[in-house]
């Protein structure tokens, strides 16, 4: 085999083993960005579902006040709420 065949084939063949590479290297980025998208949707899911939870209980507990309690507009004043004298 003459030199510059033995340097074509070299050549070509660091070059095919550095394409393999590359194409291997950026699936794994894409594999590992998918899974940090699923991760990130997993925690915001949990996040919506404990809002819920609270939102309920707060309006539970509004419930249980305004059964208690008589609330008013405050268009009368009626001077209960801030008078300080």
């Amino acid at each position: 085999m003459s030199r510059a065949s033995k340097i074509t084939l070299a050549g070509t063949s660091l070059g095919a083993v550095t394409l393999v590479y590359l194409v291997h290297y950026g699936q794994q980025a894409e594999k590992a960005a998918m899974h940090a998208g699923v991760v990130r949707d997993m925690e915001q899911q949990r996040v919506k579902k404990e809002r819920q939870a609270d939102f309920e209980m707060q309006r539970e507990l509004e419930g249980e006040y305004k059964k208690v309690q008589t609330v008013q507009d405050g268009e009368g004043g009626g001077g209960k709420a801030g008078a300080g004298g």
